[in-house]
């Protein structure tokens, strides 16, 4: 599918500067994802290992969002041969989640494809979540692992305490040392290590301080970073930290003039139509990448089926 460069979208004048309106329709870079491309991603498995991508609910506790909460989850019996159970407070974007096109809307444009603010409401509408379902999100998995890389490069990996911002150069540098190309609509795994960070070193105390003092390493908040997501061609970007890019971003953010938070949220949602991941579970599936130097898979990635949702559980499985 033959698209315009990152270049080319920013000399656009009949859409907002920078978007890739009209060019995927209401589905964004999921629409890149063609039958021949999902036939063809099928040959990255060789052994059958499958790996599960997502954490579990209420993994994450609290969820780093101060907006977000715990799920509750309830059992009941109709009598004492039965069992049903139900969720309460359930927010769709508190552990492993596809960030979905009504995610963000743009501070000037407005949200993606041209989707009017009135018609952003619960149950109906365009770019809901919807229909990423119904089209599928199955395609060649690339893990691009930022962690072992550095690790082998410089001798220590990402600054977790510190949410150490990386360039698109450390993603190309990365990919170079596995030996490994990036295709046409690639999801692309990014691994910085925070989620087993997360896991393994911090205390419950720690984990209750995260929401109001957010440090997650990712990509640096930079045109270069625009320039490289949407050249690479890739149908989705997914990472094991809170939100893709850096937090907190980096000083003096080019992107601080359309939202005071700095972070490029906005013009990689609602401008390229970018479908994002946050929170994957990498661990497991980066150390058999490492172990046998195979760095692609088929992954298969399934939102729920919300009408006029925003976003979902990534329902995740990558198999090798």
């Amino acid at each position: 599918m033959l698209m315009p460069t990152y270049e080319e979208l920013k000399r656009r004048s009949d859409v907002p500067p920078g978007s890739s309106w009209g060019l995927l329709g209401d589905l964004g870079t999921i629409g890149r994802l063609t039958p021949e491309i999902k036939r063809a991603a099928i040959r990255a498995v060789q052994t059958g290992e499958t790996f599960n991508l997502d954490w579990p609910i209420n993994a994450f506790d609290p969820p780093p969002s101060p907006t977000r909460h715990l799920a509750r989850h309830h059992i009941f019996q109709r009598n004492p041969n039965h069992r049903d159970d139900y969720l309460d407070s359930f927010y769709l974007q508190s552990t492993t989640q596809i960030d979905g096109l009504r995610h963000h809307r743009h501070a000037e444009a407005g949200f993606y494809n041209f989707a009017k603010d009135e018609e952003i409401r619960a149950g109906s509408g365009p770019i809901g979540i919807e229909q990423w379902a119904d089209f599928g999100i199955v395609g060649r998995g690339v893990l691009i692992d930022v962690e072992r890389y550095l690790t082998h490069s410089r001798g220590r990996g990402l600054d977790h305490h510190t949410g150490e911002a990386f360039s698109a150069e450390i993603l190309d540098q990365a990919l170079a040392w596995q030996e490994i190309e990036l295709r046409e609509a690639d999801i692309l795994l990014i691994r910085t290590g925070w989620a087993g960070f997360y896991f393994r070193e911090l205390t419950q105390e720690q984990r209750q301080a995260l929401p109001g003092d957010n440090y997650s390493p990712g990509l640096e908040q930079s045109e270069k970073s625009l320039t490289w997501l949407w050249d690479s061609r890739a149908a989705m970007v997914a990472s094991d930290n809170i939100g893709v890019e850096a937090l907190p971003v980096v000083e003096g953010s080019p992107f601080l003039s359309i939202d005071p938070t700095g972070m490029m949220h906005q013009s990689m949602i609602a401008l390229l139509g970018l479908a994002l991941g946050e929170l994957w579970r990498l661990e497991e599936l980066a150390d058999a990448c490492h172990a046998d130097g195979r760095y692609d898979m088929l992954v298969v990635c399934k939102p729920l089926s919300i009408m006029g949702g925003v976003g979902s559980p990534a329902n995740a499985m990558a198999i090798r």
